[in-house]
């Protein structure tokens, strides 16, 4: 199903939803202008010479054209050149006519929504518009790519009674997507990645996705968004370094943030840096389960619930690698699953660990750094496993 771009859209959403197909000529010919822009495509596509591009660019028409013409190849061209192989497993679970928001673990910045849209669009289904959050558009022009590759704005780091506005807002543009636009979308399990790969949902996702249709209960408002999570599972993960590295910047400074810059580095090295295989599980959609829940069940444990559920669903379906089993029983310091590798591949994998370790230059460390950062790296291997061998029982 391709969705409805002839709809209106309401005013109040017109700040946070994706430019219409109707102004994509109009801001596409401002975004190639843009220095940061061309900038940011040298460094992507060295290959190419940006007045090609640019003709490109200047001469699709929808966002659906961008992401074909465009975002796919540009994919495909990543995955070839860091010999990434893409997988998935549970497609067929979901109706094609049927408008779905897909909730997921999150691994990488740009690629888990990106690489979703193209499995969509390579399995001949529509491509999801995609939530962002504003704290990533740190340039206006980021901000109108974003929009015309079918993002959507998620305000964050807003005062108390902003924050609740901007969820009110966020929830009836989903609302609106969905039933309306018959868009399917793609958001996080919770803000950000999670860096320790131990993947929770947050409540207050469930509690932001239920404010879209006040006219109805809380399940009632959660099914009519046709929630169906999505199992990411990234063989290598090309930040874990940069995320162990947070963690330990965290444990000596608990006021340590992360500059704008730092993000960009993210995002660079995840769409650059090595995943090995990359799987999507896609899981059917919650609706069933939602309503064996009691609606007169307290409002916390009705929320608890729908994460759990949410949860158990992601956990099941992750596709478990070498690295997970190899990350296990070194942690646990075991041999249960001695099984699933040799010995030869859990020696790389100590040296990959270490080797990874050894990218960070800007700052000193000690041994009981390197050995701090070497295990933080193993949890975020081994939890998938921990969470899927709990989730089993």
């Amino acid at each position: 199903m391709i969705e409805n771009e002839n709809i209106q859209i309401p005013v109040e959403y017109k700040d946070i939803c994706p430019i219409a197909d109707k102004d994509f000529q109009t801001a596409m010919t401002i975004l190639v202008q843009e220095p940061g822009f061309q900038k940011i495509v040298g460094m992507a596509l060295p290959n190419y010479k940006y007045s090609q591009l640019k003709r490109v660019l200047l001469g699709l028409n929808s966002k659906h054209e961008f992401q074909v013409k465009v975002m796919k190849p540009f994919i495909e061209g990543v995955m070839a050149k860091n010999k990434t192989t893409l997988t998935l497993d549970g497609l067929e679970h979901l109706d094609s006519q049927i408008p779905y928001t897909f909730v997921t673990n999150h691994r990488d910045i740009v690629l888990d929504s990106a690489q979703l849209s193209y499995l969509l669009i390579k399995n001949e289904r529509d491509s999801c518009e995609i939530a962002i959050g504003n704290n990533l558009l740190i340039y206006d022009w980021i901000t109108k790519l974003v929009r015309l590759n079918k993002s959507f704005i998620v305000k964050r780091n807003l005062g108390r009674i902003q924050t609740l506005a901007a969820a009110v807002q966020l929830s009836g543009y989903m609302h609106f997507a969905v039933t309306q636009k018959h868009a399917s979308l793609w958001i996080a399990q919770r803000e950000g990645r999670c860096k320790d790969s131990n993947d929770r949902t947050q409540e207050s996702l469930i509690k932001m996705l239920a404010y879209g249709n006040r006219d109805k209960s809380m399940i009632g408002s959660l099914k009519e968004l046709n929630i169906a999570p999505i199992a990411l599972s990234y063989e290598y993960d090309p930040n874990d370094y940069l995320k162990a590295k947070e963690f330990l910047c965290k444990s000596k400074n608990p006021n340590w943030r992360k500059s704008p810059e730092d993000d960009l580095i993210s995002m660079q090295t995840g769409i650059l840096g090595y995943k090995g295989e990359v799987h999507y599980a896609f899981t059917p959609c919650i609706n069933e389960e939602l309503e064996q829940i009691p609606e007169d069940l307290d409002k916390f444990l009705l929320v608890s619930r729908v994460c759990a559920i949410i949860d158990h669903a992601i956990h099941v379906n992750y596709k478990i690698y070498k690295t997970n089993y190899i990350a296990h029983d070194i942690l646990f310091d075991d041999k249960h699953f001695v099984d699933q590798y040799t010995l030869e591949e859990r020696e790389a994998f100590e040296q990959y660990l270490s080797g990874q370790i050894d990218k960070i230059q800007d700052m000193k460390l000690s041994e009981a750094d390197r050995f701090y950062m070497y295990n933080k790296m193993l949890q975020m291997y081994s939890n998938p496993l921990t969470n899927q061998l709990e989730a089993l029982k």
